[in-house]
């Protein structure tokens, strides 16, 4: 834990286990948006354990089932900022599950491509 980390002050989540958590994203790019968090203070995903990742990903399968469960969504982006450059502003990883809606988006194709715009299309 680190002082001064939003994410490390934490401790009510939506998902858990021994390495990880999910919460909703207090800032929500779609309904149900959730972020999946370790629990160990650390700024980059490839620093992370081998048992990090795993740990993540496992919860992102999960919180998955719960947003297709609660909110039919047609899609989804899965995503992790890594670095200042590639927009990441809370300087503890942490993944982005995004459900996805039919009509959310004008013209959708491309998908995570779209962080830079003009690459979108191809």
């Amino acid at each position: 834990m680190t002082t001064n980390c939003a994410f490390c002050e934490l401790d009510i989540y939506v998902l858990e286990n021994d390495l990880a958590f999910v919460i909703y994203d207090k800032y929500p790019v779609a309904k149900g948006h959730a972020l999946v968090i370790p629990k160990r203070h650390v700024a980059d995903y490839f620093d992370t354990t081998e048992e990090e990742k795993a740990a993540m990903l496992q919860l992102a399968a999960e919180i998955s089932e719960v947003q297709k469960e609660e909110l039919s969504p047609d899609g989804f982006n899965i995503g992790i900022n890594c670095g200042e450059a590639a927009g990441q502003t809370i300087f503890h990883v942490h993944m982005h599950v995004i459900p996805r809606y039919k009509g959310d988006m004008d013209d959708p194709p491309g998908g995570v491509r779209g962080v830079i715009p003009e690459k979108q299309k191809y």
